[in-house]
């Protein structure tokens, strides 16, 4: 048997409510909002993204929901966290390849 050691960090829905509370529920990089989408079924659902990587901060750290926190959809969320999951692309990064990718469609 192998023994594997994981540090945990809980999320904390009071952060996330503010979060969601400040910034709404479409997402941050693509502007979906899964109300506008699919009615009743999609209200208040989005992902919250940490923007410095829980993983990397200790527990002392605090999160402030206002400027550690960003409501993404869960496309956006997969796609910010697949270079690495520890250190995830940034925001505008990802807005950027969105915008790059629009402008070749609109141009080809």
């Amino acid at each position: 048997m192998t023994r594997v050691l994981v540090n945990a960090y809980e999320r904390n829905p009071a952060a996330r409510r503010a979060c969601l509370a400040h910034y709404g529920y479409a997402c941050c990089v693509c502007n979906m909002d899964f109300e506008r989408s699919y009615g009743i079924h999609g209200k208040e659902f989005i992902h919250v993204h940490h923007l410095v990587p829980l993983a990397t901060i200790g527990d002392a750290y605090e999160i402030d929901p206002i400027e550690d926190m960003r409501p993404v959809c869960p496309n956006c969320h997969a796609m910010l966290h697949r270079p690495d999951p520890k250190r995830p692309l940034p925001i505008e990064g990802l807005k950027n390849i969105i915008a790059q990718r629009t402008k070749t469609a609109d141009n080809g």
